[in-house]
């Protein structure tokens, strides 16, 4: 499905939401991450795929694969160091610290009896956890039903006490908050909710840091964006503002065109659209896109989003797990990529609209459009990833390698 937002506005940025989220913040956000041992110093690779773009008819397609920022395996290590350091500078502004020591661990002494809290689908857990591991901190993660045995491990291997409940991802939002407010202990989270907004919007401007290198790496210039569509996850909608916000200040009115895609059953985004207000979804929330497998849109977020994506769409379990298979197979000139669940999201989302003639025509999908489509995670669990391609990321990785040699193509 698909329905394209009457609010998005194609003018400057607005001042009311460069207090939410701007460039200078993020750009300074991306200086501290630069002293992260779990993070790579070098940019993630943006792979021009020219065969999936003949075949699928359009100039261009491109993909910024976020699987190789982190040991971590997604984007997602972007948005929780960023929190919590900013949380921490909160708690102690008397003691001048600074941020890059922090994230280098050179304050472990004073931390040892802060305690950071979230609920989570998997990495947002995992980053966090691994954030707190580094700085010195105690890390307590809620986990609801549907996330796997293998993600809990995982997010244990951090060092995080793991919390387990029987509900879903909504209701272990709702748990941790009950947890933190019983204990003492602080909400590190990337959904807001009703008066929880700072550090939500900490996390989501540590994914600013992924537009930035868009914008160096395609050579895009204020006045000229390298691509006239971007697709962007769902979830709660912290990824997609976090890029979009610093690509529209970038580009102002010549900012390409945003779409947000997410699982037909978790489509909370989709429904705020179609009531202008952070809404919740109708569906089960029960997706293989476990990362995007959220039943209520983030407010802060949609105060971003409701304002400059385009158009909202939801795909199916069988797109996703398609738009895997096809990735991780490549072609002579196409990269084999490993994407998760989640990751492979946007891409699934652009075959979607360019088998339909009717949807490529409402958004402006044709021969002449440079796509760009982000995989936002690797093979974050295993077992899932290998049952869903029919091969497992080691091997899709072993033909990336000889891809890459000069000499196979």
């Amino acid at each position: 499905m698909l329905i394209t937002n009457k609010h998005a506005s194609h003018t400057d940025y607005p001042n009311t939401l460069k207090t939410l989220l701007n460039v200078e913040s993020a750009e300074q956000s991306r200086a501290w991450l630069k002293s992260w041992k779990l993070l790579s110093s070098s940019a993630t690779p943006l792979w021009d795929l020219p065969d999936a773009a003949a075949r699928l008819g359009v100039a261009r397609l491109s993909v910024k694969d976020e699987s190789v920022r982190s040991p971590l395996g997604s984007f997602k290590a972007l948005g929780a160091p960023i929190a919590l350091v900013r949380l921490i500078l909160r708690l102690w502004p008397e003691h001048d610290l600074d941020p890059k020591g922090l994230i280098q661990g050179r304050y472990k002494e004073m931390l040892t009896n802060l305690v950071v809290i979230s609920a989570t689908d998997g990495n947002h857990g995992k980053a966090l956890a691994a954030a707190a591991q580094t700085l010195g901190c105690n890390c307590v993660i809620v986990l609801h039903a549907n996330v796997s045995a293998e993600r809990e491990q995982a997010i244990a291997a951090y060092g995080a006490q793991i919390i387990r409940i029987t509900g879903n991802y909504d209701e272990s939002v709702e748990q941790a908050a009950r947890l933190a407010k019983e204990n003492g202990w602080h909400v590190v989270s990337d959904t807001s909710y009703e008066g929880y907004e700072v550090i939500p919007r900490d996390v989501m401007q540590g994914y600013g840091a992924i537009a930035a290198e868009i914008v160096e790496q395609s050579r895009s210039h204020a006045d000229q964006c390298a691509f006239t569509h971007i697709f962007l996850q769902g979830g709660v909608g912290g990824l997609a503002a976090g890029v979009t916000s610093y690509l529209w200040e970038m580009h102002g009115p010549k900012r390409p065109r945003f779409m947000v895609v997410e699982p037909q059953q978790a489509d909370c985004l989709y429904q705020s659209a179609l009531e202008g207000r952070a809404a919740k979804a109708t569906g089960s929330v029960d997706s293989i896109m476990a990362g995007l497998a959220c039943g209520e849109a983030s407010p802060i977020a949609w105060k971003i989003l409701d304002l400059c994506v385009d158009d909202f769409m939801t795909i199916s379990d069988a797109d996703a797990i398609g738009a895997m298979r096809r990735l991780a197979a490549g072609t002579a000139a196409d990269i084999p990529l490993v994407v998760g669940e989640s990751g492979a999201a946007g891409y699934a989302g652009v075959e979607v609209a360019m088998h339909d003639p009717q949807l490529a025509q409402a958004i402006g999908l044709n021969k002449e459009s440079r796509v760009l489509v982000i995989s936002t995670e690797g093979a974050t669990a295993p077992s899932v990833y290998s049952e869903c391609v029919g091969e497992t990321a080691d091997s899709v990785l072993a033909r990336q390698a000889q891809w890459l040699e000069p000499t196979v193509r």
